[in-house]
């Protein structure tokens, strides 16, 4: 953390977890394991009158909610990721008896909320299932040459809930051509070349895109032509098909 910096509060009390040694600039005590910033300087929870508080790691959506809820008094506590250069909630302090009260709460209700929570694991399920068949055939359209097991493989890691990945991006979502050829590419770099070994041979990731660059060209450019050609090699047979048919007709 540097300094003693925290992100302004969108409204109640913060509590920050501190990256280094701090002591109360009030009472001299510590290390503190929780503070509050007053003035630029941290001060322990005692001496701004949050000691009474007890702790409540994040987890439990509902829990939190309701001790919230039931305490009259609460704060947020935040702690700085320095890789992700932000500070990331931890938890919440609340009322020692208001956290009694929210857990009785979460007991009276919880068959009801495992059931509401099995609901919504079945719902986005079946929306994840027709968003991965909607991906794979975009992805048909737009490589019609590309092997159907192989499109629905790109189209189920990319669109892998929670993974971050293209498919959940916002354009993902969209199907939108870029996203649909972004997740393309990906697959065809570390299946159809040899991208993994250079990057484990040590070689810098954008030489060895630069290197593997020909090839996924290649591939894709096949994938797009073998579907014109399958095209045009389905249209002629229709179109066989269909003088046989005339001839017949004419015959009779």
């Amino acid at each position: 953390m540097a300094g003693l910096a925290t992100p302004p509060p969108r409204g109640g009390l913060l509590v920050v977890q501190p990256l280094r040694r701090r002591h109360c600039a009030e009472c001299r005590g510590g290390p503190l394991p929780l503070l509050v910033v007053e003035g630029g300087a941290p001060r322990c929870l005692d001496c701004a009158d949050l000691g009474h508080l007890v702790f409540l790691p994040r987890g439990d959506t509902a829990l939190t909610r309701r001790s919230r809820e039931e305490s009259s008094l609460s704060a947020v506590v935040v702690r700085f990721n320095r890789r992700k250069g932000r500070y990331e909630r931890q938890g919440v302090l609340v009322e020692e008896a208001a956290l009694a009260r929210a857990e009785e709460r979460c007991l009276a209700d919880a068959e009801a909320r495992r059931r509401r929570r099995a609901r919504d694991a079945r719902r986005r399920a079946r929306e994840d299932v027709r968003f991965a068949e909607a991906f794979a055939a975009e992805i048909r359209r737009l490589f019609p040459g590309c092997p159907d097991g192989r499109a629905r493989a790109i189209a189920s890691h990319a669109s892998l809930r929670g993974s971050g990945r293209v498919g959940r991006s916002a354009a993902g979502r969209a199907l939108s051509e870029g996203a649909v050829v972004s997740a393309v590419v990906a697959s065809v770099r570390h299946v159809d070349t040899p991208y993994d070994m250079l990057l484990m041979s040590g070689v810098a990731r954008h030489e060895a895109r630069r290197r593997i660059s020909g090839r996924v060209e290649a591939v894709l450019r096949g994938w797009r032509e073998r579907g014109v050609a399958v095209r045009e090699e389905e249209e002629a047979v229709r179109e066989e098909e269909e003088a046989v048919r005339e001839q017949e007709e004419a015959a009779s």
